[in-house]
């Protein structure tokens, strides 16, 4: 892996970097990190990692996954996300992409309110006090969105206080296909075929990284990359 020369952001953005790298580099890269970082500490409660699964949306036009692929700059992901198959904390979020950066908004949802979503019943955001749930509003009505795919796979991650820096290993990644039922413990998901054996690992941080953490990343056959759970988690329906 090559040490980071970023330019400064300005903007209130985050830098995101994104690795495909084999199960044994993962192996061995988790080693290093558990010794000399922390967990992040929702993962302390279950050991260290935890189960993911988002629903995905999209528009008619699966809009989200054409500018992917035709490597549009600025463009957003729209996702519910819950933990270890738990309702205990569901977020509405939104993942606007600018080249490497990011910009995450996110809003607390009950199941009501996730289950209201997913039958586009939207107007409830138009009563939560949030700005950003107003916002949700009018990009889900305008654009029609709808429930696309289910993303899931098991996430180690890692913080460094400085620059708010948070390092993800993400493994087994599958796709639910066609089901859209979130919380449903007993879909049949399949594995994504780009990942069979492999790992994705996120870097994310505020202005720089650290020479420190730069030097705990080095992988001898990691290649920067542009990879996406959604986009080949869609792959198989559109």
């Amino acid at each position: 892996m090559t040490p980071f020369k970023l330019k400064e952001n300005s903007k209130g953005y985050r830098h995101e970097l994104k690795f495909v790298i084999s199960e044994e580099d993962a192996a061995l890269l988790a080693i290093r990190l558990r010794a000399v970082l922390q967990p992040d500490p929702y993962a302390v409660q279950s050991g260290g990692e935890y189960f993911i699964r988002s629903l995905y949306f999209d528009d008619p036009f699966d809009t989200a996954v054409s500018e992917k692929v035709d490597g549009v700059e600025y463009r957003d992901k729209w996702r519910i996300r819950i933990y270890n198959l738990s309702d205990s904390i569901i977020k509405l979020e939104r993942k606007h992409k600018s080249g490497q950066f990011i910009l995450k908004h996110s809003l607390t949802i009950s199941k009501r309110e996730c289950n209201a979503l997913c039958a586009g019943a939207y107007g409830f955001l138009l009563h939560r006090k949030e700005p950003f749930a107003k916002e949700a509003y009018a990009e889900m009505v305008t654009n029609h969105l709808r429930p696309k795919v289910i993303v899931d796979y098991d996430r180690e991650p890692f913080v460094f206080p400085v620059q708010d820096v948070r390092i993800t290993l993400d493994r087994n990644i599958r796709t639910g296909m066609r089901s859209t039922d979130l919380f449903n413990p007993n879909i049949i998901t399949y594995p994504a075929t780009e990942y069979l054996g492999q790992c994705i690992l996120e870097v994310k941080f505020n202005d720089y990284l650290e020479e420190y953490v730069m030097e705990l990343l080095q992988l001898n056959a990691a290649q920067r990359s542009a990879a996406s759970k959604y986009l080949f988690c869609r792959q198989y329906d559109c």
